[in-house]
């Protein structure tokens, strides 16, 4: 096999393993990435506002609103409105949500991260390097994407 060949296949093994990663999340906990992102964050900052949700999270703000709503929808998250300043509304987890987050798997990029972290610095700066290049020669560099492994558009969460 051609080197080329080589490194279209990991490509392939890795984004096979984001979808099989992904269909695992919703069949057990009923959350897609995204969603637990969010619950994540949530759960970890009191009173965050959409805004400041969306730059933790790194997604659009109007992405992030998007999931919020199917979030409220299902009854894991709920909106306040700041008493301080009416224009500020903060995205508050229910009980429902404070449980869903308690018993929602892990997410993939959990466990990428603690074996990167592993890896020595020069280890970490070579796949980064790597990586970057890939990206750069897909043309991707430019899109505007969260660091969260999932498959498919967030729009649709």
């Amino acid at each position: 096999m051609d080197k080329h060949e080589e490194v279209l296949v990991a490509l392939r093994q890795i984004i096979r393993a984001i979808d099989l990663h992904s269909r695992q999340l919703s069949k057990v906990s009923g959350l897609t990435g995204p969603q637990l992102l969010l619950l994540q964050a949530i759960g970890s900052n009191n009173d965050i506002s959409m805004r400041r949700l969306a730059q933790a999270t790194h997604m659009s703000q109007a992405t992030a609103t998007t999931i919020i709503d199917r979030l409220v929808q299902k009854d894991l998250v709920r909106r306040e409105r700041s008493q301080t300043d009416k224009r500020k509304v903060y995205a508050v987890l229910t009980e429902e949500g404070i449980e869903k987050l308690k018993t929602a798997p892990r997410p993939l990029q959990e466990s990428f991260i603690q074996r990167f972290q592993a890896l020595e610095p020069w280890e970490q700066n070579l796949l980064l390097s790597s990586v970057q290049r890939v990206s750069s020669m897909m043309n991707a560099n430019d899109l505007d994407v969260a660091p969260m492994l999932q498959v498919g558009s967030l729009l649709h969460e």
